[in-house]
């Protein structure tokens, strides 16, 4: 029997969670209306907002998830102040963080990106500038780009993934959908 797989790209908002059954209160997956039988192929936390690939394709979920496959993940980071050129060569490198260090990774200053403003808006101090960051990392462990970026003392106001692998899309909604084919993703 021929399995149907499905690729779906889902814009997430902040403040959803990235499962489909949560407390009482909770905004999950489940409220997007998404496609049976599709399940997240990586997480964003929830206070995190961008593209979630979903699949029931198992092994496809492995090529893009396991860091042994170097799938770069593309995303837009406002920090509190202004990192120097040194700071970023620092997040290059790679950061001590708990029990690991990051792998080396790409990092860029950007424009403030055209992207919908998020609900609530994050947290404005008069005194203290912000700073976009491009940031692409090939692996994914728990809350890492918030925590590379505390490291070198530039706290994550917002992160908005927009691209997985070689998938980009910045016009989708929030809260809104596509179907993919795996070639949209790595090629």
């Amino acid at each position: 029997m021929i399995k149907n797989y499905q690729y779906i790209i889902f814009n997430k908002p902040y403040g959803v969670l990235c499962q489909f059954t949560g407390e009482a209160g909770d905004i999950t997956l489940a409220n997007f209306n998404l496609p049976k039988d599709v399940y997240p192929a990586g997480r964003l936390d929830k206070d995190s907002e961008g593209l979630l690939l979903l699949t029931n394709d198992g092994i496809f979920n492995q090529k893009v998830t396991n860091p042994k496959s170097k799938k770069e993940k593309t995303y837009w980071v406002q920090v509190e102040k202004i990192p120097s050129d040194d700071d970023l060569q620092r997040l290059m490198r790679g950061v001590k963080i708990k029990d690991y260090t990051t792998a080396p990774c790409k990092v860029r200053k950007i424009s403030p990106p055209n992207i919908e403003e998020r609900d609530p808006p994050i947290r404005f101090r008069k005194n203290i500038p912000t700073q976009w960051l491009e940031i692409k990392i090939s692996e994914g462990k728990n809350r890492q780009i918030r925590r590379m970026t505390a490291n070198i003392g530039f706290p994550t106001l917002r992160l908005v993934r927009v691209g997985i692998g070689k998938y980009t899309n910045t016009n989708l909604a929030s809260g809104q959908w596509i179907k993919v084919g795996p070639k949209d993703i790595i090629g």
